[in-house]
C-alpha cells in the first residue's frame, strides 16, 4: 500500500502531546485528521501545516477504515466519535502506548516528573539538537526557539520525550535515560494518595534498561533503591551536579555548574528562576552522559529561549512587564513567584491564577492559598473544569476563604481586562493551565496600548 494513502486519526488532535504526534505522522507522510473540543491557536496551526480539524462531534468526518485511532484519556467515554470507533472495531490505540512504541526504536530519554518536566524536555532536546546530535523529540509545550512542540531529524539517534505521570502514561516507556524532577502529590483524582503516586514514578524508574541512567533530583534520592546507576542534581547537592556563584545580573540568572570537579562557568539562563537552574543541571546531566562538551554545553543553556507559557515575559517597558506561566499546582505557583520578586524586589506584583480541575482545588485549596498569599495583589477567576464535572461546594472561593490577604479578589473572565485597568501594579502575572491562555495575547494588546 502506497504510505500516502494511510491514514491516522486523532481523536483530541488539540492537546499537546496529540499534536506532536500528528505533526510526527503528518511528517512521515501519513494522511493526518482529527477532532477537538474547540479551536485554538495549536489546532489553527495544525490545519495551516495540512492537517484537517473539525469541533463538533461527526461520525462522518471519520476516516474508511483508518490504519490507527489515536485518543487521549481527555475524550470523555460518551465522546459519539469514540463510541463509534469503539464499537465499529476501529484500530484504537492509546497516545501514550503509540508514543511507546515509537520509542522503542530509539536510545530513548525520558523526563518525568510533577513539576520542571517540559523546561526539562526542552533543555535536553535543545542542548541535543543545539549541538549538532541527531534528534527527535516530544515536548509538553511550544518551545520558543523551533516553534513548535516536536523536533524532527530524519536520521533520530536520540529519542527525547516527556514522561507524563498523568493516568499513569509514562509506565509505557523503557528509557535509556530517565530524568526524575519532583515527585510532590498530584492527579490525586487518578492515584488517590500521594504514596500512590510516588510508587508510580519508583516503578518508572525501575523501568530504566538495565545499562542505563536514572537522574534525580537530590531531594528524591531516599526513593530510589535500583541496581541501575543514579545522577543526583540540585541547588545544594555537593554530591552530584550543583550550581555555585548564583546571582542575577541584568534581569537574568547567573551561575556556576559544577560536575565532576570540573566548572562551566557563567551560565546565563533567559528564563529566571532557583527552580530553572536545577531544570539547566538536569539536563545537563543528560548532556553530559550523551557526551556533549563543557562549551556545548554552556552555548546550548545559554541559547535557550525558554517554552511558551513557561516565564514568558509577554511585554515589558520602563513602566510594566507582563509574565504568562502555566504554573497550576502550589509548588509550581511559589517557584514562578519566588522568581518573579527575586528579578524585580521593589515591585508590585498583581498575580491572576485560574485554578485547573475541581478535584485539585479541592484537595489543594489551602495550599493555593498559602502560595498566592505572597502576591501584592492576588485576582483569582474561576475554576476551568478540563475534563471534570464540577464538585459541590469546591469553587475559587474555596481558595479565596483560605487566603490571609488584604488585596484578593475573585473576578470573572469577562471582567477581567476591566479590573486590570482600574489597578495599579508595576508586574502582571498570569497563571494556570486552563484557557486563562487564551486572554494572554487580548492582555498584551491591551498594555501596548496604555
Amino acid at each position: 500500500m502506497n504510505l500516502i494513502s494511510r491514514h491516522i486519526y486523532f481523536l483530541g488532535i488539540g492537546g499537546i502531546g496529540m499534536s506532536a504526534l500528528a505533526r510526527y505522522y503528518k511528517h512521515l507522510g501519513y494522511v493526518v485528521s482529527g477532532y477537538d473540543l474547540t479551536p485554538s491557536p495549536l489546532t489553527k496551526q495544525l490545519e495551516k501545516e495540512g492537517i484537517e480539524i473539525h469541533f463538533e462531534e461527526d461520525i462522518s468526518k471519520i476516516p474508511a477504515n483508518p490504519e490507527m485511532v489515536v485518543y487521549t484519556p481527555a475524550v470523555p467515554a460518551n465522546n459519539r466519535e469514540f463510541v463509534f470507533c469503539r464499537e465499529s472495531g476501529a484500530p484504537l490505540i492509546k497516545r501514550a502506548a503509540l508514543l511507546g512504541k515509537i520509542s522503542q526504536q530509539y536510545t530513548t530519554i525520558a523526563i518525568a516528573g510533577t513539576h520542571g518536566k517540559t523546561s526539562i524536555t526542552a533543555l535536553v532536546a535543545h542542548l541535543l539538537h543545539h549541538a549538532g546530535r541527531k534528534t527527535t523529540a516530544f515536548i509538553g509545550g511550544i518551545t520558543k526557539n523551533y516553534q513548535s512542540n516536536l523536533i524532527l531529524s530524519d536520521e533520530t539517534e536520540f529519542f527525547v520525550v516527556e514522561a507524563d505521570e498523568f493516568d499513569r502514561s509514562f509506565l509505557m516507556l523503557h528509557p535509556s535515560i530517565a530524568v526524575i524532577s519532583s515527585m510532590d502529590a498530584d492527579h490525586l483524582d487518578i492515584y488517590q494518595t500521594h504514596s500512590a503516586l510516588s510508587q508510580a514514578f519508583i516503578d518508572f524508574s525501575n523501568q530504566v534498561k538495565p545499562d542505563g541512567l536514572l537522574i534525580h533530583n537530590s531531594s528524591l534520592s531516599s526513593f530510589f533503591n535500583i541496581e541501575n546507576r543514579t545522577l543526583s542534581y540540585g541547588l545544594d547537592d555537593k554530591q552530584g551536579l550543583h550550581a555555585t556563584n548564583v546571582h542575577v545580573s541584568n534581569h537574568k540568572f547567573v551561575f556556576d555548574l559544577v560536575h565532576d570537579q570540573s566548572v562551566i562557568s557563567d551560565i546565563c539562563l533567559q528564563v529566571p528562576g532557583n527552580h530553572f537552574i536545577e531544570n539547566a543541571l538536569a539536563a545537563t546531566g543528560v548532556a553530559l552522559e550523551l557526551g556533549l562538551t563543557d562549551e556545548e554545553i554552556k552555548n546550548g543553556l545559554n541559547s535557550f529561549a525558554g517554552v511558551e507559557r513557561r516565564f514568558d515575559v509577554r511585554f515589558s517597558n520602563d513602566k510594566m512587564v507582563f509574565i504568562d506561566d502555566y504554573a497550576h499546582h502550589p509548588e509550581e505557583i511559589r517557584a514562578t513567584i519566588s522568581a518573579v520578586k527575586t528579578l524585580y524586589p521593589t515591585k508590585k506584583v498583581m498575580g491572576i491564577f485560574q485554578p485547573h480541575l475541581y478535584s485539585r482545588t479541592r484537595d489543594f485549596a489551602k495550599e493555593f492559598a498559602h502560595s498566592l498569599e505572597t502576591l501584592d495583589t492576588a485576582v483569582l477567576l474561576d475554576i476551568y473544569p478540563a475534563r471534570e464535572k464540577p464538585i459541590e461546594g469546591i469553587t475559587s472561593n474555596s481558595i479565596l476563604s483560605e487566603m490571609n490577604h488584604q488585596d484578593k479578589h475573585l473576578v470573572s473572565k469577562g471582567d477581567l481586562l476591566p479590573f486590570i485597568k482600574s489597578n495599579n501594579f508595576d508586574i502582571l502575572l498570569t497563571m494556570g493551565a486552563g484557557d486563562i491562555g487564551q486572554l494572554v495575547e487580548p492582555l498584551e494588546q491591551m498594555l501596548k496600548s496604555w
